[in-house]
């Protein structure tokens, strides 16, 4: 019997764990939190919590346990070089080095290696250690997307018309950015309809999950700040407004992004390259990698795998990924989340979150959420998942709409995300596109 260490604490993890427990393997399941999620801690024989900085600590307890390998969920520990320093001490991971995982972790790292390697998709683009010229290719460009150099939680881009209008107030982010991060890029503004492609690979192969459209803004209709992701929809295949050309771009992308990583590093990438992309009249366009599964888009792909989930992390491990079989149902798929009143901005932190009669066929993940002892809190960020699963998407949607409406609390979530008129915009939207 297997032993696993899981390092993580949200949704994604979550539905991490249940997979992992759930193999026809049965592994042992451990878990390293640096908050104590109730669903983590019920699957696992045994969970700790702490910082994900303390490397040494998360090294001293993997190496206590003897386990066979160690997942990491989230990219803060990624970051930190977890994998390094247990890798060093002999345990294997599912998720990349340090270095490898700049391909999240530094948003120049990778948009050199677009232009080094001659990665297709890459929008126009320039990186900025500091503000000498900016304001000059802001002009050059005419519409801009601006990037902080770093991890941010999902809030680090800013987007010409949506955040900011005048190159003026571009130019003053860029010099913010500058204040906090090594550097800034600066890119064209791109516009069409976006989407993720999640792919594990071993650094030689990739295997990939379906597609899945997010929805990073707080509000109905589009609309409020940038979150980390309000919610997301799949449907075991294609996207609405998606052809089969449009995958084929992303895989190959990604592809190329692999042999491109292996090539700068000497390292074979063993983990999740999660792509974020856009499709736009002049074809599909790469908006950046993460360097582990998206959240909520995990939720989502691994609600309807039916590939081992044991079998495809040693598939990651053993360099033969090729050998595990693809399986999914066709099946949609919607994500939901509950967040606190205020998120993202100006989140109400330490309120309970009650979860009522949540009907029996939509499952929930909890994520910025504590365990106490007289109940469950929200920590100020997304607190709880639910996920509809159906045959078809506006099945699953109400699925999901009934489950996150079970929640109460000082909370509110996205009632459009997976809504037949919001799919349809979509739809409209990138027809109008490719007609131009």
């Amino acid at each position: 019997m297997a032993k696993i260490l899981l390092i993580g604490n949200g949704a994604r993890e979550h539905i991490i764990a249940e997979k992992l427990v759930y193999s026809k393997a049965k592994p042992t399941l451990f878990a390293y939190m640096k908050a104590n999620n109730p669903g983590i801690a019920k699957l696992a024989e045994q969970s700790v919590v702490g910082p994900y900085s303390d490397l040494d600590e998360i090294e001293r307890f993997a190496t206590s346990l003897g386990v066979d390998f160690v997942f990491i969920g989230p990219e803060e520990p990624l970051g930190y070089g977890v994998v390094d320093v247990l890798e060093r001490a002999g345990i294997a991971c599912v998720g990349p080095t340090k270095e490898l995982a700049r391909l999240e972790t530094s948003k120049s790292f990778t948009r050199m290696l677009t232009e080094k390697y001659d990665i297709e998709g890459s929008p126009k683009f320039k990186v900025f250690s500091s503000d000498d010229g900016i304001l000059e290719y802001l002009k050059e460009l005419g519409s801009v997307v601006i990037k902080a150099d770093g991890l941010a939680g999902g809030k680090g881009v800013k987007v010409q018309g949506d955040h900011f209008e005048t190159l003026e107030e571009g130019y003053t982010y860029c010099k913010q950015v500058l204040s906090e991060h090594p550097c800034v890029v600066v890119e064209e503004k791109l516009i069409g309809e976006e989407f993720s492609l999640q792919s594990f690979t071993d650094g030689k192969s990739l295997f990939h999950c379906p597609v899945v459209q997010d929805h990073k803004r707080a509000y109905v209709g589009d609309k409020g700040p940038n979150t980390g992701g309000m919610g997301s929809y799949s449907c075991g295949g294609l996207l609405p407004f998606m052809t089969e050309e449009d995958l084929e771009a992303a895989k190959e992308i990604t592809d190329q992004m692999r042999d491109a990583l292996f090539k700068e590093t000497g390292t074979l990438y063993k983990g999740v390259m999660y792509g974020g992309f856009i499709i736009t009249k002049t074809g599909v366009k790469l908006i950046e990698f993460n360097a582990r599964m998206g959240d909520p888009e995990a939720l989502n792909v691994l609600s309807i795998m039916e590939t081992d989930f044991v079998e495809l992390c040693l598939g990651v491990i053993s360099g033969n990924i090729h050998k595990v079989e693809s399986v999914f149902a066709s099946k949609a798929t919607v994500c939901k989340y509950a967040v606190p009143e205020g998120y993202p901005e100006a989140p109400v932190a330490d309120e309970k979150i009650f979860l009522g009669e949540v009907p029996k066929e939509v499952k929930y993940y909890y994520a910025s959420v504590d365990k106490k002892e007289d109940g469950v809190y929200m920590t100020g960020s997304r607190a709880v998942a639910f996920v509809g699963v159906a045959n078809a998407l506006e099945e699953a949607q109400v699925l999901a709409e009934d489950g996150v409406c079970s929640a109460q609390g000082k909370i509110f979530h996205r009632e459009d995300i997976g809504t037949a008129q919001l799919v349809q915009k979509r739809v409209d939207h990138m027809k109008s596109l490719r007609s131009e």
